[in-house]
């Protein structure tokens, strides 16, 4: 037997709110099948199986809150997840049938968790902060000639540029793709990057893009694209909001030159790019007009130091100025 129960989805999360049940006692589910919904701070939360068999009992009935381990289901492990399940979802979800939350009473919800987990990350996690200018010309030439060819919904944004150069740099430098834990730094095995998305009216979550070292950047923006949708109707997986091991952060268009963030618990690192700016530049001794970025990166100071972590913003820029081995 196995137990179903509430998941994680941050240092700040206390307890969450079941929904409801997308299965019922006797149904096969597969591991990574979504069999309930949950209402956390961050909004509603698909959970999914975390092993395959048949579901035995189901022990929270809908609407109960319920802290975070505790058990909401037990699964039997009787290899039901070769069998064909049962629907993964009845006709009408459990999210629409509930009353529609006041939009201003969730942000308020929002904006507590985010409060709680930065006052968290502030108080923990002795913070450094290093920056570094990058020359954007070859990516921005590049990801037009790119787009040009392409139907606009295919084309990429300059953002899966970002994550993917912060993805790739992570694999010289690991150190930043950790937790501190017990005293000691742990390396992630995997590279999940936490793409913050802005939510309106006020709200922020940063769900993983799995493996986002090993994408092509047509698959990272189109699962990018897959979280902004899943991120802005409520709809994100439980895992999606667990995984990420580092953060970036970009403020685009409208934002401001740099983004410091704070560094989102358990990770260790998260790196922030403004908006582009053209301003003279440099080039063989020359001063010429270049659209540039000021990429920062806050590190965990237990974890790595700013030596390192200059040498990996250092790296990130190597990336984006020649866009074409991402």
């Amino acid at each position: 037997m196995a137990e179903f129960k509430m998941p994680s989805l941050g240092a700040d999360m206390a307890e969450g709110v079941l929904l409801g049940w997308l299965k019922k006692p006797g149904d096969a589910v597969r591991k990574g099948e979504i069999i309930a919904e949950v209402e956390t701070d961050k909004g509603v939360i698909q959970v999914e199986s975390f092993a395959a068999g048949t579901i035995d009992r189901l022990l929270v009935e809908p609407g109960t809150a319920t802290p975070v381990g505790a058990p909401l289901a037990i699964i039997r492990e009787d290899g039901g997840g070769g069998a064909k399940p049962a629907p993964a979802k009845p006709a009408v979800p459990p999210s629409a049938r509930r009353p529609a939350a006041d939009q201003g009473e969730k942000s308020d919800r929002m904006r507590r968790a985010i409060a709680a987990s930065m006052e968290h990350s502030k108080r923990e996690i002795p913070h450094y902060y290093v920056s570094e200018t990058i020359d954007m010309k070859a990516a921005m030439d590049w990801l037009s000639e790119h787009n040009a060819a392409l139907p606009v919904a295919e084309r990429l944004i300059y953002g899966a540029l970002l994550l993917k150069g912060v993805a790739l740099a992570l694999r010289d430098y690991p150190e930043l793709n950790a937790s501190w834990k017990d005293g000691r730094a742990v390396l992630f095995p995997s590279i999940h990057v936490g793409a913050a998305i802005a939510l309106r009216p006020s709200g922020l979550v940063a769900p993983a893009l799995k493996n986002a070292d090993k994408q092509s950047l047509s698959e990272l923006m189109l699962n990018f694209k897959g979280l902004v949708e899943r991120a802005k109707s409520e709809s994100l997986r439980a895992s999606e909001l667990s995984d990420a091991t580092v953060t970036v952060t970009s403020l685009g268009e409208r934002g401001a030159e740099s983004a410091f963030a704070v560094i989102v618990p358990p990770q260790s690192a998260i790196v922030g790019f403004g908006r582009i700016i053209e301003k003279p530049w440099v080039v063989d001794g020359h001063v010429v007009a270049r659209p540039l970025v000021t990429a920062t990166l806050a590190g965990d100071h237990r974890v790595s130091d700013a030596h390192r972590g200059g040498l990996f913003l250092r790296a990130v820029s190597r990336l984006l100025r020649n866009p074409a081995a991402l």
